[in-house]
C-alpha cells in the first residue's frame, strides 16, 4: 500500500472539494413546501401540505424605498452619541492585547525591524532579571506619609505666626 505525500494529499483534497462544489451547484432545485393557508375553524384538517417547485429565492420580498433624513441645522453632528450600554470586563485576551503601532510610531521608533529588536532585548532582559531574582527595572512608586510636626514644633510655629500677625495657620485642635 503506497502512502501519498502531503503535497499529493493536499492536491487530492482540493480536487475533491472543487468537484463537490461543482456538483452541488449543478444539482436540481429542491422542492420546498409552501406555507399552508390557515383553514377556517369548521373545515376538516388537511393531512398533507402541498409541495411547490419554486425556489426560495423567488418568494423573497424586498423592502420599499428608504430615504435618509437630513439632520437638523441647530443640532451639531455628534458621531459618538451612541455608546455601548454593555461594558465588557477584562479577560485573558484583553489583558495581553495592545493596539498595533501607527505608521507614525513605527517611523519614530526606527521601523519594524528596530521595534522587533528592542522588544526582543526587553524580553531577554525581563527573563534574565527573573532568573537572577533581581527587582523589576520599573517599580511602582510608594508614597510616604506626610510629615507630622511634634507638639513642640506646632507650638513654635503658632508662636511665630502670632509674631507675624497671623500667617493663615489652621486653628489648633
Amino acid at each position: 500500500m503506497a502512502v501519498a505525500r502531503r503535497g499529493t494529499q493536499g492536491a487530492l483534497l482540493a480536487g475533491m472539494l472543487l468537484a463537490g462544489i461543482a456538483q452541488a451547484q449543478q444539482a436540481a432545485p429542491v422542492a420546498v413546501p409552501d406555507p399552508a393557508p390557515v383553514p377556517p375553524a369548521d373545515a376538516p384538517a388537511a393531512t398533507t401540505a402541498p409541495v411547490s417547485t419554486t425556489l426560495p429565492q423567488d418568494t423573497v420580498t424586498t423592502l420599499g424605498e428608504v430615504r435618509a433624513l437630513k439632520p437638523e441645522e441647530d443640532q451639531p453632528l455628534d458621531l459618538y452619541r451612541f455608546k455601548n450600554p454593555l461594558k465588557a470586563e477584562n479577560n485573558r485576551f484583553s489583558r495581553n492585547w495592545s493596539e498595533p503601532p501607527s505608521p507614525e510610531q513605527v517611523s519614530m521608533a526606527g521601523g519594524y525591524i528596530m521595534m522587533g529588536v528592542v522588544k526582543g532585548v526587553m524580553a531577554a532582559g525581563r527573563g534574565l532579571n527573573k532568573l537572577t531574582g533581581g527587582p523589576d527595572q520599573i517599580q511602582s512608586a510608594i508614597a510616604r506619609p506626610p510629615p507630622e510636626l511634634s507638639a513642640e514644633q506646632q507650638r513654635r510655629a503658632l508662636q511665630f505666626c502670632a509674631q507675624q500677625d497671623g500667617c493663615g495657620a489652621p486653628p489648633q485642635k
